[in-house]
């Protein structure tokens, strides 16, 4: 700048001489004329002197003064332009340096100072190749710096635009360019300004824009990304890797349930759990909602897909403790290996996908590898879920019902309602396949207020028309029907409508369902439990029910998963479980079922082991309204205890 401001001085300087010259002249000329007509018309040489004397005066104040007045101008005026470009310097939001040829710094302004962190009396001593050095200790890539430097002694009248980091994260713009006095180049100015505050913004766009703001995961679009460039190296080194699609089973309902506060706490608390399984170098992803993706490059073999997956499904096995709701959160995981299953990342996400339902539709909590037969079974399930939107209104559902038998009286104490489908294409399809899809979709909501609803009017009419005034109706609830807010008021509803007493009526709900929540299960059942409903706990044994806990719970009944029968009579293990289930439901005053009964000596040892009530093939199949109509009615003629197989 101090040479800018020297050459402005120069330019200025001629112009002023040029123009000054003249104007300094001409008063000399036009006061020299009048005296020389003076002089001339008195033709008398005594009264020269006087006529010098006369002349002197004027030849030398005014001309003088003029010449003062004007120079004290000129000076006004440069002090003026000087003090305008000097405030204009210092008011600017960039630092300026300025340099001569021989790279001696000439001028500098205080932002520069500031921005650099150097003294002022460091820049003014000559030592400008400390000065330089102080400059190039502060940034991330000194050697960059130099070579720029030496590139603009090479070509000096070139320019330079481009941005500088410091170590301590800072990033200045740099703009650089030679400066010309008279048409040559005298020196190079040099620019900066901070631009980290919009450089740190521009970055966090660009990373919310490839992560998900809730987890800071990678979202679906970097995955493809990155999976695109492992796929390109597996492909050069002849690696493999392998790519799984990762869902929360049943989080929708807790998310539903509890609010979005607590689910978006829960997926950051999996989140981390989850992380923590992978080896350096593996990628997570959230996928969307609370689907996750992962990407394992560089395996040996399917065992190493294999470790990993099962390490993700035992650290999701402990309780999430989330705002004092004790949670129980599983996952499925279906899992495409490259480059058997496919070579291209579109191709390896849709088997993995495909995988990933495979695993849910058989019972969840598991991991599934992609084969071709999944394809097909795939299309079948998109075909299972369009339909279940109109197999309500087409009415191809019905409900089945299977008998409790009171062994010790004979009676049918019960019949529990079983959903079933019969598709207009496909045929019947089983409860296994459309009822985890239903759950879903959330179609298990409609579906099952209408199953309570039709088991409740068969029921109250078995009780009038067969004189069966004591017959009840146990209903099971999946885990989404069970945390719908308005749960109890349905039910009281129905009961209302159908005229059925509460006592008559049993809901049933897994350990899984009653573990979920344990505060919301308990507010729940304690109002249906005062509404007059009984409750009771199917496949007991087989999920994470807590003993502490289900001694606080308004429980009537709990059922012996059918597991536990099968093999009673040959397995101690699973005799000594049933020993002590019957030995718990007794110790609580709670009556307990025996399902899957389908054996005379099952039925013999249940009996022996103080198990009164039972339900399986050994009495009777899930059957269909009417044929359990006139199963009753032969009920009324012969106790069940006489005739044991009763089949409609």
């Amino acid at each position: 700048m101090m040479c800018l401001m020297v050459g402005l001085l120069a330019h200025l300087k001629a112009k002023i001489v040029s123009l000054l010259f003249p104007l300094l002249l001409l008063p000399r000329s036009k006061s020299l004329q009048p005296q020389g007509i003076a002089f001339a018309s008195l033709a008398n040489n005594d009264k020269e002197s006087e006529t010098h004397e006369t002349f002197s005066p004027l030849k030398t104040l005014p001309i003088d003064s003029v010449c003062d007045n004007r120079f004290n101008q000129i000076q006004i005026e440069l002090e003026k332009s000087r003090s305008l470009h000097q405030a204009t310097l210092e008011s600017t939001a960039d630092g300026i340096l300025v340099v001569d040829n021989e790279g001696q710094i000439t001028g500098f302004n205080q932002k520069f100072v500031q921005m650099w962190g150097i003294s002022e009396a460091l820049l003014t001593s000559g030592s400008d190749r400390e000065a330089l050095k102080a400059a190039l200790s502060q940034l991330e890539d000194p050697k960059d710096y130099v070579a720029t430097i030496r590139k603009l002694c090479a070509l000096p009248s070139s320019q330079v635009y481009d941005a500088i980091t410091f170590k301590d994260g800072r990033i200045f713009e740099r703009y650089s360019q030679p400066q010309y006095v008279g048409g040559k180049i005298v020196g190079r100015v040099w620019s900066f300004r901070d631009i980290t505050a919009q450089k740190t913004a521009e970055a966090k766009i660009r990373h919310q824009s490839l992560h998900d703001l809730l987890t800071d995961l990678p979202n679906r679009v970097l995955f493809n990304e990155l999976l695109v460039l492992a796929l390109k190296q597996a492909s050069e080194n002849e690696e493999k890797l392998a790519v799984c699609f990762l869902d929360l089973d049943r989080f929708k309902t807790i998310n539903d349930t509890l609010g979005h506060a607590v689910g978006d706490h829960l997926l950051k608390s999996v989140t981390q759990r989850l992380t923590q399984c992978l080896r350096e170098g593996d990628i997570i992803a959230r996928w969307g909602g609370d689907e996750f993706t992962i990407l394992l490059p560089k395996i040996r073999d399917v065992k190493d897909a294999i470790n990993i997956q099962e390490r993700i499904l035992a650290a999701l096995n402990p309780t999430f403790d989330i705002q004092g709701h004790q949670l129980h959160v599983s996952a499925s995981i279906g899992t495409a290996l490259y480059p058997l299953h496919g070579d291209d990342a579109e191709t390896l996400i849709k088997h993995a996908d495909a995988a990933l339902n495979r695993a849910k539709s058989q019972g969840r909590n598991k991991y599934q590898f992609y084969n071709s037969g999944i394809t097909t079974q795939t299309t079948e399930l998109f075909i299972l879920e369009n339909s279940l939107y109109y197999a309500l209104e087409k009415e191809e559902f019905s409900v089945y019902y299977q008998p409790q038998v009171n062994i010790t009286t004979g009676k049918i104490t019960k019949m529990e309602a079983l959903l079933r489908w019969e598709h207009s294409g496909l045929g019947a399809i089983s409860p296994t396949k459309f009822i985890p899809l239903a759950e879903e979709t959330g179609q298990i909501i409609p579906i099952g207020e209408w199953v309570l609803r039709t088991a409740c009017i068969q029921t109250k009419y078995w009780q009038k028309a067969l004189a069966i005034p004591s017959l009840s109706v146990a209903v099971n609830l999946s885990a989404r029907q069970f945390q719908q807010p308005n749960l109890v008021d349905m039910v009281q509803q129905i009961l209302i409508e159908t005229e059925l007493a509460p006592e008559c009526l049993e809901l049933e709900i897994t350990e899984g369902i009653a573990m979920q929540n344990m505060n919301l299960t308990k507010d729940i059942l304690n109002d249906l439990h005062r509404m007059g409903v009984s409750i009771s706990i199917d496949d007991f044994g087989t999920g994470y029910c807590s003993l502490a806990y289900l001694k606080n719970f308004p429980i009537h009944t709990l059922k012996i998963d059918k597991s536990f029968v099968r093999d009673l009579a040959t397995n101690t293990h699973d005799a000594a479980i049933t020993t002590a289930i019957i030995a718990l439901a007794h110790g609580l005053n709670m009556n307990v079922v025996a399902e899957g009964v389908e054996t005379e000596e099952q039925r013999r040892l249940l009996q022996i082991l103080d198990c009164k009530f039972m339900q399986g093939f050994l009495f009777s199949s899930a059957i269909s309204a009417e044929d359990a109509t006139k199963l009753l009615r032969k009920y009324k003629r012969r106790k069940v205890n006489n005739q044991p197989f009763l089949v409609a």
